[in-house]
């Protein structure tokens, strides 16, 4: 008589198969992404097996979210263009029922990137992907948790991801679907599943859009697999090649190639065997 898997043994499972349904689909992930890091996001999501698009116009962004198997709205780089185009772009997300993974890079600074991210609320993203300091920010301009935090140092966190825990939950509780939460040791929840990822590379922090590309990669797979499953992929595969890249390189631009060839080259088991634990994996 077999035993049914433990629920952490199902949670690999889950993330090879997200792994290996994307290799196979191609799938379009379009992305609204700040200017720094087009190319780096554009070239991790084919490295994964999507398709990339990057636009910035409103009707572009109206198109895509029609067309698109999942968006990537990132807001690191805003231009007044986009008081325009995010909020048309968001709309359509809603109207078509598409996936999208939002990015609430430098949250509190500038008024516009705080009235966008504020109206966002209601369209419940599937994907929150931000490091710990703009995750208890967003939560706390949603109105979810009277936590405040630190705050940010321009893009980088300076509260611990374990001290945003609890305006994660609470972030994927309203939207319905995941978050994933960028550190030293990653957090990814869907509001009850709490799942610690550890990996990666010092030298990470040392190339620029490491994180966007992540979100961008987290498009890809919500474009085939349900966002939980997908933001544990997406943040799976990069502690993996990360770790990978960082046995093989001693500097940023080498690191970056190595990268690269990481997420390409890893099968869906080795990304499945990532380091995690997790919290109720069985709720």
């Amino acid at each position: 008589m077999s035993s049914s898997p433990s629920p952490q043994a199902a949670l690999a499972t889950r993330i090879g198969d997200a792994v290996r349904i994307a290799r196979g689909a191609d799938a379009l992930a379009p992305s609204i992404t700040n200017t720094v890091s087009i190319e780096f996001v554009a070239n991790a999501q084919l490295a994964v097996g999507g398709s990339a698009a990057m636009v910035y116009l409103p009707d572009e962004g109206e198109t895509m979210a029609a067309v698109g198997g999942a968006v990537y709205l990132n807001m690191g780089t805003l231009f007044p263009v986009y008081a325009e185009t995010l909020p048309r772009t968001v709309r359509a997300l809603q109207a078509h029922g598409t996936p999208w993974v939002l990015d609430p890079v430098a949250i509190g600074i500038g008024a516009l990137r705080t009235e966008l991210l504020a109206a966002f609320k209601e369209f419940r993203p599937s994907i929150i992907r931000g490091n710990a300091s703009e995750v208890i920010a967003l939560a706390a301009l949603w109105g979810l948790t009277a936590q405040t935090g630190q705050g940010g140092r321009g893009v980088d966190a300076v509260d611990g991801v374990d001290t945003a825990r609890d305006a994660a939950v609470a972030l994927s509780r309203w939207t319905g679907g995941a978050v994933a939460v960028s550190g030293e040791t990653d957090l990814v929840t869907d509001g009850r599943t709490v799942v610690r990822l550890s990996g990666g590379s010092p030298l990470m922090t040392r190339v620029t859009g490491s994180g966007c590309s992540l979100g961008g990669v987290a498009a890809v797979y919500a474009a085939s697999v349900p966002a939980f499953d997908a933001a544990l992929a997406a943040t799976a595969i990069y502690n993996v090649a990360g770790e990978r890249a960082g046995a093989r390189a001693d500097a940023p631009a080498s690191f970056r190639t190595a990268f690269l060839d990481e997420l390409y080259r890893l099968s869906p088991d080795e990304v499945a065997a990532v380091k995690m634990s997790c919290e109720e994996c069985g709720a």
